[in-house]
């Protein structure tokens, strides 16, 4: 099994995977720090966290037999951190999360993780396994410490001594009894950048992030109206925040992604706000296709554009795009205009 396991990481090397490492099942720690999480109402109206019960923390109830869990990760990042801080810093420029700029990550790293377990089927047999990316009830974070991925840090996120944070993960639950890798220790230290830099201040405590502030939840997972004190909080941040990963000192050591598909669409790390704002649903959906995009649908990018544009530098512009708009806007979207207008 210690061979075996070699051998799937040199696979998932050559599969296009940074890394990878191998842990077990036991979860208790981060289950419980998941209950506590739950309890302070930290993850807003994100039901799915705790409705699966304790399939997130047991993989064993999500997928039976499971003994052992493959971790990856992949980077991701497209460009250079100077450029994206570049288009943070300009007010009518649109920002979105760089992990968005591309093809949407999902089917790329299952396509990869199917791979790499047929490779696995190759060598031993038929065993039991399933692959997830991002799209079950799986504790990917502490799964990928466990595994010696890389730490926790006080952002949450994930960070790796020798690559940053820039980077996605994938799990294969699998039967195998393979040989465990050992646990990243944590190197954070006294550093507080993230929680300093949040413009939400959303990371209300060092590994305690509450979503209900979060600019990545509210921009991206909720559905209403974004209440009216983030929004000036919000600039020009359209599709998520990257904001605790730029300040990162860690990130120095981030490496620039090899696959092409995660290269900006559409020259999404550099475009105007009304360039955008401008767009048909019909443009979106043509232009978001395969996109991680698409998920928010229309209405909430229309609503997240319009914020961006109240926080804009006055502009006669502006002013028209948004009264032009307003007309044939839902009632959530004109809500945000006429709040976007006020503020010119």
């Amino acid at each position: 099994m210690i061979d075996l396991s070699n051998q799937i990481k040199q696979w998932g090397g050559d599969l296009g995977f940074q890394q990878v490492g191998i842990t077990d099942t036991h979860l208790e720690l981060a289950e419980q720090r998941l209950k506590e999480w739950v309890n302070k109402g930290f993850h807003a109206d994100m039901d799915y966290m705790h409705k699966h019960g304790l399939k997130r923390s047991r993989p064993a109830l999500l997928h039976p037999e499971t003994i052992s869990i493959i971790s990856v990760r992949m980077d991701y990042l497209p460009e250079s951190q100077e450029a994206s801080i570049t288009n943070l810093n300009n007010p009518v420029g649109a920002f979105i999360s760089r992990y968005a700029l591309g093809r949407d990550y999902h089917k790329l790293l299952r396509k990869r993780l199917q791979k790499l377990a047929q490779k696995i089927e190759d060598e031993v047999g038929i065993f039991g396994y399933r692959a997830f990316v991002d799209s079950a009830p799986v504790l990917e974070k502490a799964i990928a410490e466990k595994a010696g991925l890389g730490w926790i840090g006080k952002h949450s996120n994930i960070i790796n001594k020798k690559a940053g944070s820039w980077f996605f993960l994938g799990e294969i639950y699998t039967s195998l009894p393979l040989a465990l890798d050992i646990k990243s220790d944590n190197h954070c230290g006294a550093c507080t950048a993230c929680i300093d830099i949040c413009p939400t201040q959303a990371i209300v405590a060092p590994y305690q992030v509450d979503a209900k502030r979060c600019i990545s939840y509210l921009t991206i997972e909720y559905k209403g109206s974004i209440p009216v004190e983030f929004r000036p909080l919000m600039g020009n941040r359209i599709y998520g925040c990257d904001d605790c990963q730029l300040i990162c000192p860690w990130n120095r050591f981030a490496k620039l992604s090899k696959e092409v598909d995660f290269n900006p669409r559409h020259n999404l790390n550099s475009q105007h706000l009304l360039n955008l704002f401008a767009w048909t649903e019909a443009e979106f959906l043509q232009k978001t296709e395969g996109s991680a995009i698409r998920r928010i649908g229309y209405q909430q990018w229309q609503r997240n554009i319009a914020i961006a544009l109240g926080n804009a530098p006055h502009s006669n512009e502006i002013l028209r795009q948004l009264e032009f708009k307003k007309e044939s806007s839902t009632e959530l979207v004109a809500e945000h205009i006429i709040w976007a207008m006020n503020q010119h």
